[in-house]
């Protein structure tokens, strides 16, 4: 501890912490030890806190240090010094300013400078922390934007020494209380600060001119003033350039005030009252962090009652038989309050900080026995029951404690023991500002209590205990692997660094696209302009251009297309060769290349491909032509993108006319996620610049191995050090030491590391905790010490994958590694589940992709349903491939060799929405006459007819419920196990039930009938085994053995993407019986032989669906099936599919990735 007067100490702190340190251990050696900052001081204090190892205590002390010129001058809160210069008016480019200031006061006026135009600098103490106040200008309004208001320091009433330093130069400014600088950039349209020949301290001479400001002058002591290197005390001292007002003096008288710490809850000071009088009057002032704690409690005469004055979230509350009072709010601010305490007649008397409204009077039954009063607590052994409550003690500092109108002497309670306390600091006022500085990032809000700080970090995008690590991805790509779709998402491109979040759009094709917008979009046409009057155009993205910068340099390619239209416009006048428009980057440079081209070339991408309209020129627009005519292409040059200005001068000849359209910046890939290193032998590692990261750091990355230990990361210091490292096939440590002595956190996992599959470590350390996560595992934390070390200080070099302390190297690879040999494979064995629909993991290069050549699906992930709105009259066919090709030459040997082939299952599955029944859904015929069909009825159910032998009657089964031709999505999965079929159709009504029936259906009349009615409506993701026809005929056509006929139009069919939906599933068997079948039990009852195969002497197949033929057609109007009242009945649904049309188009209209039209 040190002190200037042998009092009121302060404790001497060290990386924001209270420094203790070893002595030495005989009487013969000498320990050194050199502070990280001098202290000035003329009394140092040692505390003692344990014995040496040989169980002796007692130390010899030498102090080194050098002599200290102090130039002091007090002031009382009624003066002020003025400092004349030298000139009426001082213009200048560069003023510094330094003092050291001591008060007991949280308010008051340092330094005051103004001028007549507006101009002024003024440093002022409120609540303790200081403000400086800075304008420049020769605005005569003083609109409140031009004030500049930088507070920095906290409690600075402390009555000990604070530095102040004021540097001005132009407009930049560094302003320095103690050790925290803040620097900043003063507004104004000057690069001087134009002021009076008149410089304050210590209050404002002529109030009025800055009304705004606080009016009550400064009541403290400064110490050696420095203007310019001028001492001002001492020019005040020899009675030179100088102006007194009030009472001053050249010295700084110290305020008999003795404070005391509570250090902790249980901390108690036990003080005799006044018994035996009438009249009790107790006073003292107290500041604290914390909500919550017992001020003072008392006994009352005759009663087993207590009186309790304590704080309850901030707020004083009297508590007195049992009933609380409330006074005053918000006095866990870290600022002194005053409180007293007055009885007098069984009438009690409460005021905080002399305020008349925040004061509680109440009468008593019972007289307040005042033999003892506790201040902050109580002992365990007290006689006041209520004294140990639930809020605990207090934890802070008191001062100016009296008792019946006199002031205790808490030196001589020290000394002589005229009382009693515990767990105390006596002359010394321990609290300290944990906000200060700032440890929560990010725009975290911080909150304090006696040992701790907290950060609350809503809507800042980020969390952990410092709002440190983003709760964004840092890219589409990572966005994309984490299974994401098409859409809107906020992206932190810097990661934990200082930028934040902003939002993109992500569009999720096979390459990741990251589409940033900016606010002119539109094509827009330009006239009248010439080199003095240009056509300017500003740009503004939405994301700052530290935000795009930190994208751009993420992604692996971006790009931007900028449009030129031109009519009589030209790029380039040929003569002076000087620019007639160009366009502005990101570096504010100036660009006169087009798109298409390349950087420094003055071309557009004809220019660079031959091919402009005049080979004399190399834009289009350079030809001058008096037709429209353009220079477009994409501007992909990194380090210029994106365009921020276009500038447009020559459109003011006759008929001359131009027109720009500049498109959003695209973005792909991320040069990060997949970057991979192979560590082979036990001497392999990457080593790279000292990690910094002092306050907080975090480390995140991707790993496979099948060894059973290994360093993943390490760095060193002097005595500090960070190690993450796999101890145990199940076990990764984050191990570090920050000079409080080896800490480690430890995630333990059930499921083998070293399983060469990729595992993901996050590890975080800041100055309240350090956490380790594996995969989805819960996240494991140490919290750190209240008041230890909290630099992490490194010097040697970063080692990944191996370490420098001992020989134990990982084996395996180490994803996200910048710059290192990309490429490692085996990525489908993490990421191929999200691969979806049948779509298969292929690796690649850099990553994985998804293939989804045999799924209905489509899409980066095959997950994008394809499907197709269906007209009255279209059907798609899709002939095998072995017919396909045997029908071009067939013959009866080829005939008798797919007669030997035989089909035992299928896989099917399709989607579909409709108003139309009865409807074909499905059809799939053989060679030989056997077949499958699936139609809706004419009530709307679902029929399965199987015919597997052209010999039998065709198996008939039904699923009855409400219709499913209701225009409602219907997803239905169809699997045949030889004798076994199930059926699952998503989703189920309510109470609905599954028929099976058989019934001779020689001339298939069901399927014909349904087959002449047609279908009109959407089929989605239909798929046959591994053939889907739907996928064929849309995006193969012109390849894959498929014919369409009629109108048919792709189509998202009003989004019929259901599968999560609930389910119901049916398990049948081909037995002979009829009736319901339980769900979820197959009947395992034999099939004849002969038809467990569709055409067991199958020689061609033929997939049809809906297949609608004009035989058909022709057949079932001679015979005449439909009556009268059908036909009307069709009526009725031709208008529902009407309406069902319209649906589907609002619904796909709605959808803004659809780019499709209904007829």
């Amino acid at each position: 501890m040190f002190s200037d007067s042998g009092q009121n100490w302060k404790q001497y702190r060290q990386e924001e912490s209270i420094w203790a340190f070893s002595g030495n251990t005989n009487a013969d050696s000498v320990v050194y030890y050199k502070l990280q900052h001098s202290i000035k001081a003329r009394f140092l204090r040692f505390v003692p806190l344990d014995w040496n190892p040989n169980g002796r205590i007692g130390m010899r002390i030498e102090a080194y240090g050098c002599t200290y010129r102090s130039e002091v001058v007090g002031f009382d809160g009624k003066s002020c010094l003025i400092y004349t210069l030298n000139r009426k008016l001082i213009n200048t480019v560069k003023d510094v300013i330094s003092l050291k200031f001591k008060t007991m006061q949280s308010d008051g006026i340092l330094l005051h400078r103004e001028g007549q135009n507006g101009d002024h600098i003024t440093m002022e103490l409120t609540k303790g922390k200081l403000s400086l106040l800075i304008n420049l200008g020769d605005t005569k309004t003083h609109p409140p934007n031009a004030q500049i208001n930088i507070t920095l320091g906290s409690l600075l009433d402390d009555q000990h020494w604070h530095s102040v330093l004021i540097e001005h130069f132009n407009n930049q400014v560094n302003f320095t209380v103690d050790k925290h600088t803040h620097h900043f950039h003063a507004k104004g349209e000057f690069s001087y600060l134009d002021l009076d020949y008149e410089l304050s301290f210590g209050g404002i001479p002529v109030p009025g001119k800055s009304g705004t400001l606080s009016r009550r002058n400064f009541h403290g002591c400064f110490e050696n003033i420095y203007y310019n290197g001028v001492n001002i005390i001492d020019l005040a001292r020899r009675h030179k350039s100088q102006i007194y007002i009030g009472n001053m003096s050249f010295s700084c008288l110290e305020p008999k005030v003795v404070p005391v710490t509570f250090l902790s809850s249980s901390s108690f000071l036990a003080l005799r009252g006044t018994s035996g009088q009438d009249e009790v009057f107790v006073s003292f002032q107290f500041r604290t962090w914390n909500k919550d704690g017992l001020l003072l409690s008392s006994k009352l005469h005759q009663s087993s009652g207590g009186f309790l004055l304590y704080l309850s979230d901030g707020r004083v509350k009297i508590n007195l038989h049992k009933t609380g009072r409330v006074l005053s709010a918000g006095l866990n601010n870290g600022q002194w309050h005053s409180v007293s305490l007055s009885v007098k007649r069984n009438r009690i008397s409460v005021r905080v900080d002399n305020d008349v409204t925040s004061s509680a009077h109440a009468f008593i039954p019972l007289q307040i026995y005042s033999d003892v009063f506790y201040f902050g607590g109580c002992p365990s052994s007290g006689n006041i029951s209520e004294c140990n409550t639930s809020f605990g003690g207090f934890q802070g500092c008191m001062r100016h404690i009296s008792i019946g109108n006199k002031a205790v002497d808490m030196i001589s309670i020290q000394q002589n023991g005229f009382g009693n306390f515990s767990d105390l600091q006596i002359d010394l006022c321990g609290i300290t500002d944990r906000c200060l500085p700032n440890y929560c990032e990010h725009g975290g809000e911080c909150s304090q209590s006696w040992n701790s700080f907290h950060c609350n970090c809503a809507n800042t995008g980020y969390k952990g205990a410092t709002c440190h690590y983003p709760i964004y991805e840092q890219s589409c790509e990572a966005y994309k692997h984490r299974g994401n779709t098409s859409g809107f998402y906020s992206i932190d491109s810097d990661g934990s660094g200082p930028l934040g979040p902003f939002l993109v759009y992500c569009n999720m094709t096979d390459t990741t696209w990251t589409i940033i917008q900016h606010n002119s979009t539109n094509l827009t046409r330009v006239k009248s302009a010439n080199r003095e009057n240009p056509h300017t155009v500003f740009f503004k993205y939405s994301a700052s251009l530290d935000q795009l910068q930190a994208t751009i340099n993420l992604a692996d390619h971006c790009e931007q297309e900028l449009a030129y239209y031109c009519k009589k416009s030209r790029l380039l006048d040929k003569s002076d060769g000087m620019p007639l428009s160009w366009w502005i980057g990101r570096t504010n440079e100036t660009h006169t290349y087009w798109g298409g081209s390349l950087p420094a070339v003055q071309k557009c991408a004809c220019g660079l491909e031959g091919s402009c309209i005049d080979s004399q020129h190399y834009c289009n627009c350079d030809a001058d032509r008096d037709e429209w005519t353009n220079d477009t292409g994409f501007l992909s040059y990194k380090d210029h993108l994106p365009v921020t200005e276009i500038v447009i001068t020559d459109t003011d000849r006759p008929n001359s006319e131009a027109a720009y359209k500049l498109g959003p910046l695209l973005c792909r890939g991320d040069r990060t996620f997949w970057n991979s290193a192979s560590f082979n032998t036990e001497t392999s590692y990457l080593h790279f610049p000292t990690f910094h990261g002092e306050f907080s750091a975090d480390v995140s990355f991707f790993f496979k191995t099948t060894a059973s230990s290994g360093v993943f990361l390490e760095n060193l210091g002097i005595q500090d050090f960070i190690r993450i490292e796999l101890q145990s096939p199940y076990e990764v440590a984050f191990s570090f030491d920050v000079g409080n002595g080896p800490s480690e956190v430890i995630v333990q996992s059930r499921n083998s590391l070293n399983d060469n599959q990729w595992h993901y470590v996050k590890a975080e350390r800041n100055v309240k905790e350090a956490s380790l996560q594996i995969d989805q595992l819960p996240q494991r934390s140490h919290s750190a010490p209240p008041d230890g070390h909290i630099r992490l200080q490194l010097n040697s070099q970063l080692f990944v994958g191996g370490t420098a302390s001992r020989q134990k190297r990982i084996f395996g690879i180490a994803k996200i590694t910048p710059g290192v040999e990309p490429g490692c494979p085996g990525h489908c064995s993490s990421y191929g589940n999200l691969c979806h629909n049948g779509g298969k993991c292929r690796e690649k290069y850099s990553g994985f992709s998804c293939d989804c050549t045999f799924s209905a699906y489509t899409g980066p992930f095959c997950k994008k349903e394809i499907s197709a709105y269906f007209w009255t009259g279209t059907s798609v066919t899709y002939n095998f491939q072995e017919y396909y090709t045997l029908a071009k030459n067939s013959s009866s040997h080829a005939s008798s060799f797919y007669a030997d082939m035989t089909l035992a299952r299928e896989a099917i599955t399709f989607a579909f929405r409709t108003t139309r029944m009865p409807s074909l859904l499905l059809y799939v015929s053989s060679f030989y006459k056997e077949y499958l069909s699936v139609i809706l009825t004419r009530n709307g159910s679902l029929q399965i007819r199987y015919k597997l032998d052209s010999h039998q009657d065709p198996d008939v089964f039904s699923i009855s419920f409400k219709s499913m031709a209701d225009g409602q999505p219907q997803h239905v999965k169809i699997n045949r196990e030889e004798e076994t079929l199930f059926v699952e159709v998503i989703p189920l009504g309510v109470g609905e039930k599954v028929d099976y029936h058989k019934k001779v259906d020689k001339q298939n009349a069901e399927t014909m009938k349904a087959n002449s009615q047609g279908f009109v409506g959407c089929l989605s993701s239909v798929q046959f085994n591994h053939i889907a026809p739907l996928k064929a005929a849309l995006h193969h056509s012109s390849s894959a053995p498929v014919i369409v006929k009629g109108r048919f139009t792709e189509s998202s069919c009003g989004t019929l993407t259901g599968a999560d939906s609930t389910s119901s599933e049916t398990t049948h068997s081909f037995a002979d019986h009829s009736g319901p079948i339980d769900e979820g039990k197959p009947l395992a009852n034999a099939i004849r032989s002969d038809s467990a195969i569709i055409g067991g002497v199958i020689a061609v197949v033929i997939f049809i669906l809906l297949c609608i033929t004009a035989i058909a057609i022709r057949i079932y109007k001679k015979k005449g099936i439909y009556s009268k009242n059908e036909a009307k009945g069709s009526e009725n649904e031709d208008s529902a599919e009407s309406a069902l049309k319209s649906e589907l188009s609002m619904q796909n209209t709605a959808n803004e990735n659809q780019k499709e039209y209904f007829f």
